[in-house]
């Protein structure tokens, strides 16, 4: 959820999978007796909004980047590995990287020829590498990252702030501060080495795996995401931060047993910029409470770690979800926008949307929660904050499956008139079997892609009927129904 305060197994499914074999295609076709068996991966995976992000002819497995922040200057020095496979013969292919400025490249340790085309870096392999292959990028860089304004108004990437910084992706601010394939179809695995001046902390996605003092006085702090994670979702956060560590229990998930209850325990980290830490400090310690409870609700935990992150306001203008450890601006650090964006770490960030037009599947579940949450915890029926939200006009604007831009992709209709579908649903195949939906998606589809076609087809499988009639009206139909 980017939440204004002006107010995502290697398995690929649905519209992901289609995405990916599309980008192949388009790498196009080998003349006849060049003796050249390869072509260039596609530079863009053909998304509804965003055509060019991502890119074709291989699937990322693995990130381990090495950073290097100098917050006096705003320089970033970076070194990204990535471990990837092959979909197709590639004598080429790209990643996608804005501003920095690349000093060199390799393939599997050999010099590559590289090129830059506004933010597509094309990288030439000395040898060209098979359909099937697996093969590891080094590209080394630097610069000043400049961070991304949105179709919306809103700001994301890099974001420099007084002593340090805070970078979020959604949808592209990731390609500001690392090479990749920057599209939600291509999941993988994290390793990120942050190396910053004594003093200051630098966290991220995950668990911290390792923290040591250089040579030079500089400190190094190593974070490890195990579970795979779309780019979006990768963040870093640079300051004078106070953290503190608690452990959820009751999640069925985690690396600990529990001596005492016999369950999964999970290493929960925050952190708080001074200014804010204090006031934000009770509702960070009520995150384990909440995961479990939405564990009982949506199944287990999907992750290793969890957690948040509250900067000041002024340097981001949203909260986010950003994969084990949301990012909130001080002022939208309340319980409804925590609840909302720890429901992500299931909806979204386990379950990732195939395509940007499937972010519905993001934020209507996520808004469903705030009101699941209010039913169960604070006695308003989830119907109330339906009708609420069917007597709103903001959210009739689009149907929330076919936002008409990208400029569009967070206004109400997806949230709303998201969670709106998914009330009535509920209230279409009872209580029961809603709650098996509500649980059995995010197992069904848990650390892969999927679709509003994939979404609609189990819910069916699952009510054991045609819900056709409710997908028209609620999900794609044009304007509000004479009632509720």
């Amino acid at each position: 959820m980017r939440t204004r305060t002006r107010s995502r197994t290697r398995t690929r499914t649905g519209a992901a999978a289609a995405l990916l074999a599309l980008a192949l295609l388009a790498g196009g076709c080998t003349a006849a007796g060049t003796g050249v068996r390869g072509t260039p991966g596609a530079a863009g995976l053909r998304d509804p909004y965003f055509p060019k992000l991502g890119n074709g002819g291989y699937d990322v497995r693995h990130y381990a980047l090495s950073l290097a922040y100098d917050p006096r200057s705003g320089r970033l020095d970076g070194t990204t590995e990535i471990t990837a496979r092959a979909g197709q013969d590639l004598s080429a292919f790209n990643l996608d990287l804005a501003g920095l400025r690349v000093s060199r490249a390799t393939v599997d340790g050999a010099p590559a020829a590289h090129n830059r085309a506004g933010n597509e870096l094309t990288l030439r392999p000395r040898e060209e590498i098979r359909d099937g292959a697996e093969f590891t990028v080094t590209v080394t860089y630097t610069g000043v990252p400049e961070p991304i304004t949105d179709a919306d108004g809103s700001v994301e990437g890099w974001l420099r702030t007084d002593d340090g910084a805070v970078a979020v992706g959604e949808p592209e601010g990731s390609m500001t501060w690392f090479p990749g394939n920057h599209h939600p179809a291509d999941k993988a695995a994290y390793d990120i080495t942050l190396t910053v001046p004594a003093g200051l902390e630098a966290l991220s996605n995950g668990v911290r795996t390792e923290r040591r003092t250089e040579r030079d006085g500089r400190v190094t702090t190593v974070w490890h995401a195990a579970e795979p994670m779309a780019s979006y979702l990768a963040t870093v956060a640079i300051g004078r931060y106070e953290t503190a560590t608690e452990t959820a229990t009751g999640t069925a998930t985690g690396t600990a047993a529990d001596s005492a209850t016999g369950s999964r325990s999970l290493p929960v980290l925050t952190a708080a910029e001074p200014s804010v830490a204090a006031g934000s400090a009770a509702l960070r310690g009520e995150i384990p409470e909440i995961l479990a409870r939405q564990a009982g609700r949506f199944g287990p935990y999907p992750f290793s770690a969890a957690g948040a992150i509250v900067t000041e306001d002024g340097t981001l203008g949203y909260a986010l979800e950003t994969q084990t450890r949301p990012v909130f601006p001080a002022a939208s650090f309340d319980r409804t926008t925590l609840v909302h964006e720890l429901a992500h770490q299931w909806f979204g960030n386990s379950v990732t949307p195939a395509t940007w037009r499937d972010l519905w599947l993001n934020e209507g579940f996520a808004t469903y929660a705030e009101w699941l949450y209010s039913e169960e915890y604070e006695g308003v029926p989830a119907r109330t904050h339906f009708a609420r939200a069917f007597a709103q006009d903001a959210n009739w604007a689009f149907p929330p499956a076919a936002p008409p831009a990208a400029e569009n992709l967070f206004d109400p209709p997806v949230y709303q008139r998201g969670a709106m579908v998914l009330h009535k649903l509920r209230e279409t195949v009872g209580d029961g079997t809603f709650d098996e939906i509500l649980r059995g998606w995010p197992a069904k589809y848990r650390h892969v892609n999927a679709s509003t076609a994939d979404f609609t087809a189990y819910a069916e499988s699952v009510a054991g009927k045609d819900l056709d009639g409710l997908w028209k009206v609620w999900l794609y139909g044009e304007g509000r129904p004479a009632t509720p």
